[in-house]
């Protein structure tokens, strides 16, 4: 029998974070799952051990952009050992328009920025100490956007980009490998909001070559893979899943 890894899922309780904590609690594997809302984290801690097995699935509560929480949850996450797969999925567009004032456009950077990189980056650097080595394994949740925009938060996502290339070559010595998922629109979740009107979600399936939108069991295998034991070659690289929403480069 495979030893039991342990996980880290940061935005772990709804969407695409929920999903992949599900897939790899489903493979007996122990998972953390990380979010702000301690009440959506316990939720969803307990509907997957009540569907996967008592006790694979715990939470730790924090915001994840303030370096003194990051630390906290991170000593609490190690408390139990090191961990074998991270995978930084808290973020989001939280600031999808602005007033037009320069005090605005500065502001809704700076909010995408700390919602989508220094949560990425700050739990990453607490836990990096504690990733296995060799053997570790980091999963980005990037987006369609870091391509295309929209400004602020594709940049923040191409941030991400930038971070994975360069944790990559700097534990790559480790065994430890560092990739990123671009998810394209993906339904189900709650990053649109209120957005997500019909004629809005029709306007992004439209976009795919495959006429669906995707789901968030589907980047869930995506980050599978990347966290596999057996992907030792694969890190570096930024794996779009899209529907060719977006064509590979």
């Amino acid at each position: 029998m495979a030893e039991q890894r342990r996980i880290v899922v940061s935005g772990g309780g709804t969407g695409i974070g929920k999903a992949t904590a599900a897939a790899f609690a489903a493979d007996g594997e122990h998972v953390t799952i990380i979010g702000r809302r301690e009440d959506v984290l316990r939720a969803a801690a307990e509907e997957l051990n009540d569907t996967y097995g008592k006790g694979l699935v715990d939470h730790v509560a924090a915001d994840l952009a303030d370096p003194r929480q990051v630390r906290d949850a991170a000593a609490r996450i190690t408390a139990g050992g090191g961990v074998d797969v991270l995978v930084t999925n808290a973020g989001g567009n939280v600031a999808a328009g602005h007033d037009g004032t320069l005090e605005g456009i500065a502001d809704g950077y700076l909010r995408n920025f700390h919602a989508n990189v220094l949560t990425a980056v700050l739990l990453t650097e607490a836990l990096l100490p504690h990733i296995r080595r060799p053997g570790g394994r980091i999963v980005h949740m990037s987006s369609i956007a870091a391509l295309r925009g929209p400004g602020s938060y594709g940049g923040s996502k191409a941030a991400v980009h930038a971070y994975t290339f360069e944790l990559a070559q700097r534990v790559g010595a480790d065994g430890i490998t560092v990739n990123a998922v671009a998810p394209g629109f993906v339904g189900d979740t709650e990053f649109f909001g209120d957005r997500a009107t019909p004629e809005f979600i029709a306007s992004r399936v439209a976009q795919s070559l495959t006429g669906q939108p995707g789901r968030p069991a589907e980047i869930a295998a995506a980050v599978q893979y990347l966290a596999a034991p057996a992907a030792s070659y694969t890190t570096g690289q930024i794996l779009h899943v899209n529907g060719g929403a977006a064509l590979g480069r």
